[in-house]
């Protein structure tokens, strides 16, 4: 699995595997932990979750997909920001610790803004970090305008990352907030990379997957992988899904078909409020 280095020096895979929608059926459960572990064992290491997804639900369900396995994982969960207070985001920290059976949490982000103040929450992350409960913390759904305030607080230049809504059709962050994380060395995580499946019927992008014996959704996920500085996480809950998203690693696009790309998803020729689900 090729990886990238977050600003503090750590590895990061490009691939993993997002939890969204998890842990609210408990008839999906055992499907849900199957897909999880066939996705370990096929390399994607990394896993996205969230104390919300499910409301906790999905962090119940990881914490089961890693048992013994806890060491290979690179595991990522994000704090509501009603939680994100000094003592709230330590509160909750534990919590989703109890809840995915670890000690600690690889990366641990704002999952978005809120009314407590930003450098309470990083105050707190920094805590957390300084105790071993996490390893690293960053932030998501930040603009260009958030991150470029957010690094001049206290504790501000040690978030590692920030997870938006990003595929080909929604490209509003490079007009600014891509090209920024990029000057700033800080990576871009994308969830619903492939917009919840809503791109795969575009013409252009089967015509595209044809010429290289893919599947539309391959291809969505091989242009995000192949950019400088980002990492995907498309949620798959059924084999198929997961061994589909791994082999979008295999696929090598060309210039003309990154041509194709922008001309049926075009990047932005304006500055646009920041996309979110």
């Amino acid at each position: 699995m090729k990886t990238l280095h977050l600003p503090s020096g750590r590895e990061i895979p490009i691939l993993g595997q997002g939890t969204w929608r998890m842990g609210e059926d408990s008839s999906q459960k055992d499907a849900e932990i199957a897909a999880l572990r066939l996705g370990l064992d096929m390399g994607m290491t990394l896993i996205d979750t969230a104390e919300m997804y499910g409301e906790g639900g999905a962090e119940k369900v990881v914490g089961e997909a890693i048992v013994n396995r806890r060491e290979s994982v690179f595991l990522v969960s994000k704090v509501y920001p009603h939680n994100a207070s000094r003592k709230g985001a330590v509160e909750a920290c534990d919590r989703s610790l109890k809840r995915l059976k670890t000690d600690c949490i690889d990366l641990y982000l704002l999952h978005w803004r809120s009314s407590i103040p930003l450098s309470e929450t990083l105050e707190a992350f920094e805590s957390l970090k300084q105790t071993g409960k996490i390893r690293d913390y960053g932030v998501s759904n930040f603009d260009a305008d958030d991150m470029k305030k957010a690094i001049n607080l206290p504790n501000g230049k040690q978030i590692a990352t920030n997870q938006v809504l990003y595929n080909l059709a929604c490209r509003g962050i490079e007009w600014d907030l891509l090209p920024w994380c990029r000057q700033n060395n800080i990576p871009i995580m994308a969830y619903s990379p492939i917009e919840q499946q809503a791109i795969l019927k575009n013409s252009q992008l089967k015509s595209i997957a044809s010429r290289h014996n893919a599947t539309p959704a391959q291809v969505g996920l091989a242009w995000l992988l192949q950019q400088q500085g980002i990492i995907a996480i498309p949620k798959a809950s059924n084999p198929a899904h997961v061994k589909e998203n791994s082999g979008a690693l295999n696929i090598q696009l060309t210039q003309e078909d990154l041509t194709e790309l922008d001309k049926a998803f075009p990047p932005p020729n304006r500055k646009m409020s920041l996309a979110m689900r």
